[in-house]
């Protein structure tokens, strides 16, 4: 990615103010020679510009000591993780080799007890003796167990060690366009550096990202700077809390172009809650089959004033929408009380429903808004076939 060169809007704000307020205080003549006037000299004059300066420049320092402030609330809990992992190669993968990797992550509490969230391809396919994760403090220590969902990219460690020190987790549902964040995390092996930048996108899906399969995706997309080994780290608010976990970026050179993309908290807490209680992600499922071109011709013909939902074009047999009054032509407008902005969404929703549980869905059918009730059944009983929920 390449490395952003405008600082964020609030920061030219305060600059162009605290400059503006300097240049009245200066004469104003042509040339060079304007910047040295024997008058502005004295040492009475010049103990008022630098006066001037200190009140001019105190709103610019306030914002400034917010963001120190969130770094030295946030930073103790996050780790820089080192894995030794195996890989196949050769012409028919029949050897392997080990690999290492390196990324970052964050130490949060949960129900007393103390875990590390980082990303599947950070550790994954590496033995817990070959993770290595270093603390805020330069401790050295080994996770007891470490669990992974490849489907989000969402994985969690679970650690013990004296004194360690977890993050506040905040509420990924409120975060809006245009918010201030920080990424802290391990770019290209230096640990614990801190980027800035603005929420610039929500809702990211159907992202290439290598060679990973993130089926899930609903990301928080921002413009401070993630590179290598940025992945697991945490995303934080002007509050000093979690909002997501980032896990990738979109670029051409391998570095930041000012493209990162985050997985939400709320997201990455459903999943990881899952995987230390059950091992593994249980994931609801409908079984519809979804049209993927659905789009502003088809959304006008249903009397739709732009797409939005997402539309149903063939139900599998027995799947919970089969015994439901869900009908091919249908318009999936909200589930369980959450709007639907098109299928990848809906495939987000509906594999983050709790399994067994009886969802009050709202569709558009024959121009008329319908509710129905749809109880969601287990994904691992049924098929997967692409393009269906």
């Amino acid at each position: 990615m390449f490395r952003s060169r405008w600082l964020p809007w609030s920061a030219v704000v305060f600059l162009l103010g605290m400059v503006c307020g300097i240049a009245a205080h200066l004469p104003v003549r042509g040339g060079t020679a304007g910047w040295f006037d024997p008058e502005e000299q004295s040492p009475r004059r010049r103990a008022e510009l630098y006066e001037h300066l200190s009140e001019e420049v105190a709103a610019f320092e306030h914002h400034s000591n917010i963001v120190k402030t969130v770094v030295r609330l946030v930073g103790p809990a996050v780790v820089h993780i080192e894995t030794e992992k195996s890989e196949s190669f050769g012409p028919h993968n029949g050897s392997r080799r080990y690999v290492e990797e390196a990324g970052s992550g964050v130490v949060i509490e949960l129900d007393g007890k103390n875990y590390v969230l980082t990303n599947t391809h950070v550790i994954q396919n590496a033995p817990i003796s070959h993770i290595s994760v270093y603390l805020a403090d330069g401790r050295l220590i080994e996770p007891l167990k470490a669990w992974t969902d490849p489907a989000t990219d969402v994985a969690v460690m679970a650690v013990e060690a004296p004194g360690l020190i977890a993050a506040r987790l905040g509420d990924s549902n409120s975060v809006e366009i245009g918010d201030f964040v920080l990424a802290v995390g391990s770019p290209f092996g230096l640990s614990h550096s801190v980027t800035y930048g603005i929420i610039s996108a929500k809702g990211r899906r159907d992202l290439e990202l290598g060679g990973e399969t993130v089926r899930f995706q609903d990301f928080l997309q921002t413009d401070a700077a993630i590179n290598p080994g940025n992945s697991g780290g945490p995303l934080i608010n002007l509050r000093g809390e979690v909002i997501g976990i980032n896990t990738a970026i979109a670029s051409n050179s391998g570095g930041n172009e000012g493209i990162g993309f985050s997985i939400p908290i709320n997201m990455v807490m459903k999943i990881a809650r899952q995987l230390i209680e059950h091992g593994s992600v249980r994931r609801a499922y409908l079984g519809v089959h979804l049209d993927r071109d659905f789009g502003p011709r088809a959304a006008a013909r249903l009397g739709l004033p732009r797409p939005r939902g997402a539309l149903i074009n063939g139900i599998r047999p027995n799947s919970p929408a089969a015994q439901s009054d869900l009908a091919v032509g249908d318009v999936i407008l909200t589930f369980d009380g959450v709007e639907v902005e098109d299928d990848a969404h809906l495939i987000n929703i509906v594999g983050l429903t709790e399994v067994g549980k009886e969802t009050k869905v709202t569709v558009l059918r024959d121009g008329k808004r319908i509710e129905l009730q749809v109880r969601v059944g287990d994904r691992s009983q049924f098929e997967q076939p692409s393009q269906q929920e």
